[in-house]
């Protein structure tokens, strides 16, 4: 049984903002990442998830149980880190932890010690005084600290530095190897390549696309770089192309006499006997990363501006 469950999930807050039936589900022990720009459906999704609102049709699950109706049974077990980290006025860092051990009724002093260290966070001072990397990695340790089963983590790098984001991932491997759930959302490529299983994308508060990991770094489709040394082979490429059942010209430049080539893995003998007939400078393999993919969704939409790192 899925631990995570977001089952048909619909919020229209008017003039296309909110999201629209939107469905996936978290399995135990799995790292399910969300990937998307700001603005594309990933906190509302969660907000809902975490029990902060209630759906206008579908319906969000955790170990079963109903996340709008019944949050006071399912969050004590549930380690949460908001987009935006708006931490009380008036307390001190250690206070603030205390607080939410007392909120949480759990004390796992050991633990807390443990995250502490590894994230190198001194919690003396007053949250107000501290800077946006040090509010964030406050925010890390409450969430993990009473060791919880589930953790669902929204930006949770943001603010932090490039040394202690990479200490946050392997973090997160370890938390996964634990057989922790994790509902990791994200707009760092490097983040969700790194640590996810699965991996949904989210677009116009719609998923677009949900995919395991492996199957992007492995698939059988791969894309390659033809340079030719001129343009009458280029030229002569380009036509019988057109005809070829075993490749697909996807991409060409006129002036590098490039062609960029989709084919089967199944097909590439056959396409290097092909290239024996054309006078070539350069064959290569073109790796397709996750932002790449990504960038297959968004290429075309006018208003997006490189919000994704």
């Amino acid at each position: 049984m899925s631990v995570i469950n977001v089952n048909h999930l619909t919020k229209d807050y008017g003039s296309g903002r909110g999201v629209f039936d939107v469905s996936f589900q978290v399995e135990k022990g799995e790292v399910f990442g969300f990937l998307g720009p700001n603005g594309a459906g990933k906190s509302t999704t969660i907000r809902h998830l975490m029990g902060f609102s209630k759906p206008q049709s579908g319906q969000t699950q955790i170990f079963g149980k109903d996340t709008f109706d019944r949050y006071f049974e399912i969050l004590g077990n549930v380690g949460y880190i908001p987009g935006e980290i708006a931490l009380p006025a008036g307390l001190t860092g250690w206070e603030f932890i205390r607080m939410m051990q007392n909120l949480q009724k759990r004390h796992n002093e050991e633990h807390l010690n443990y995250l502490l260290k590894i994230f190198e966070l001194n919690p003396e001072g007053e949250t107000k005084r501290m800077s946006l990397g040090v509010k964030r990695k406050l925010a890390v340790v409450t969430a993990f600290m009473s060791d919880p089963d589930v953790l669902i983590l929204d930006e949770p790098t943001s603010g932090l530095d490039p040394v202690m984001q990479e200490t946050f991932i392997e973090f997160i491997r370890h938390e996964k190897e634990r057989g922790k759930t994790i509902l990791l959302s994200s707009h760092i490529f490097s983040e969700v390549d790194a640590t996810c299983d699965r991996i949904a994308i989210i677009k116009d508060g719609k998923i677009v696309s949900d995919f395991i990991a492996d199957d992007l770094k492995h698939a059988s489709q791969k894309n390659y770089e033809i340079v030719f040394t001129d343009e009458a082979n280029y030229a002569k490429f380009i036509d019988n192309s057109r005809k070829s059942k075993i490749l697909k010209a996807v991409g060409n430049d006129p002036k590098k006499k490039s062609v960029i080539i989709s084919t089967d893995d199944k097909f590439i003998n056959q396409v290097v006997a092909t290239l024996s007939e054309y006078s070539v400078c350069n064959f290569s393999h073109l790796k397709e990363t996750l932002e790449d993919y990504f960038m297959s969704y968004y290429k075309e939409d006018k208003n997006f501006g490189g919000a994704l790192q």
